[in-house]
């Protein structure tokens, strides 16, 4: 089952409601979130940040409950958040331009850097996890590798942490998108009232469009062919990514036609996991869902007072109301700050744990940190299976930790011939000199 998930910016909750039919699920209460501070981690619960709170709470919510199971309070005001599909991690944004990355297994606070100069807006990951894009107030966006941001020795050694940072907007950056595959293109939007396409492999802009209107909310179709773009005005435009439209379009250069039935700022946007299916948010506290395909309204969802801000699609492998029978647990707060111990320590991080303990994990990748607890756990319980399950947990941290370093060791040997063959294909394509 596919579920919209919506929030606003006032103390309206959040709605839940099934996409194929509309009907309303549940109301999540107490939660006023920002613009891209709710997020559905590993399908499993929801979490978010709070505009109104100056300690930077993190709420979740597991799927079965209305109120708030657990709630973490942070240095600063955290805004927008982030979660890999495993849902192992969560990374948020600050004001002060610093990014968090937190392990949900434990809560622990693993990274915390300085990644812009102004409030971070927007976070997002990579389809494969393994890059991190953030949009900031100084209208920069920057990619960060995930692996890169633990190797300390790197960090000291480059001038910056980043792998690209795009400096093109001249104002607050929006929205972030992007596609799949190594040769993926980003997209951001920002309140220049441009969105900017950007190829990730050769870190340089592709195209520049501009609308009549500040763009708050951009999504892509699957096939990656058209832009859908969310407008101050009300109106969602269309652009093209991969063709230009004719020059003689009313609406501007690739801009292929516009439609709505907002009365206000659209804020958000999301495209249906199944289905070709678009789905809007308005300050006016009405979600839509489009077809994409003939641009018409399919449903209505109504949300409750207040404006809408953010928008998930998700699929869920237990129906709500199956949650709500059997109830659900949820890990525990995030951290505020990270240990000292977890200063001076290297970070491991090991994968495919099965779960032996009480407190299990549902997170498939977590760090050493985590085993190492599960181990003590055993050690308490003195019985032979207990040994015998000791042995065996050792054993699974050394293979993962083996094979983490074969995989870096792999991630090396595959940037390195990636800049082998952008530098061979530069000389074969360089002009030898001679005459024509």
């Amino acid at each position: 089952m596919e579920v919209v998930v919506a929030s606003s910016s006032v103390e309206a909750g959040i709605a839940c409601w099934d996409l194929n039919t509309g009907a309303e699920l549940l109301r999540y209460k107490s939660c006023a979130s920002p613009p891209h501070g709710l997020v559905c981690v590993g399908e499993r619960f929801l979490a978010s940040s709070q505009l109104r709170d100056s300690t930077g709470s993190v709420k979740y919510w597991a799927w079965s409950k209305p109120q708030p199971d657990a709630k973490s309070s942070q240095d600063e005001p955290i805004k927008p958040l982030s979660a890999n599909t495993e849902g192992s991690y969560i990374v948020g944004g600050g004001l002060s331009g610093a990014i968090y990355l937190w392990e949900v297994a434990s809560g622990r606070l693993l990274k915390k850097w300085d990644a812009h100069y102004r409030a971070v807006s927007c976070l997002v990951f990579s389809d494969d996890n393994s890059l991190l894009y953030s949009g900031s107030e100084d209208g920069e966006v920057r990619v960060w590798n995930v692996i890169s941001i633990f190797d300390d020795h790197q960090s000291q050694q480059e001038k910056h942490l980043y792998l690209h940072s795009f400096t093109e907007h001249s104002l607050c950056v929006t929205d972030i998108v992007a596609g799949f595959g190594c040769n993926a293109i980003i997209v951001s939007a920002s309140e220049d009232r441009t969105c900017k396409i950007w190829s990730l492999s050769r870190g340089e802009l592709l195209r520049n469009i501009v609308f009549p209107t500040i763009i708050d909310a951009i999504a892509m179709d699957p096939g990656e062919h058209v832009l859908f773009a969310g407008g101050r005005d009300g109106n969602i435009y269309v652009a093209a990514l991969n063709t230009a439209s004719p020059s003689s379009s009313k609406y501007g250069l690739h801009i292929l036609t516009r439609f709505s039935n907002h009365s206000k700022a659209v804020t958000c946007l999301a495209y249906g996991i199944s289905g070709n299916y678009l789905i809007s948010g308005s300050e006016d506290g009405v979600v839509r869902v489009w077809d994409a395909k003939t641009l018409n309204i399919v449903r209505v969802l109504k949300h409750a007072k207040g404006p809408v801000n953010n928008i998930l699609v998700v699929r869920q492998q237990v129906s709500v109301a199956s949650s709500r029978r059997h109830g659900s647990s949820l890990p525990p707060p995030l951290d505020k700050r990270a240990y000292e111990a977890d200063k001076d320590a290297d970070f491991k991080a090991v994968i495919g744990l099965q779960d032996t303990c009480s407190n299990s994990t549902d997170a498939l990748y977590i760090t050493s940190h985590v085993m190492e607890r599960q181990i003590r756990e055993l050690q308490q319980q003195g019985s032979a299976s207990a040994e015998m399950e000791i042995e065996r947990l050792k054993l699974d941290n050394k293979r993962c930790i083996q094979m983490v370093q074969q995989w870096k060791k792999m991630y090396e040997n595959l940037h390195q011939f990636c800049v082998n063959e952008i530098v061979d294909g530069d000389k074969r394509g360089a002009p030898n000199g001679n005459p024509a």
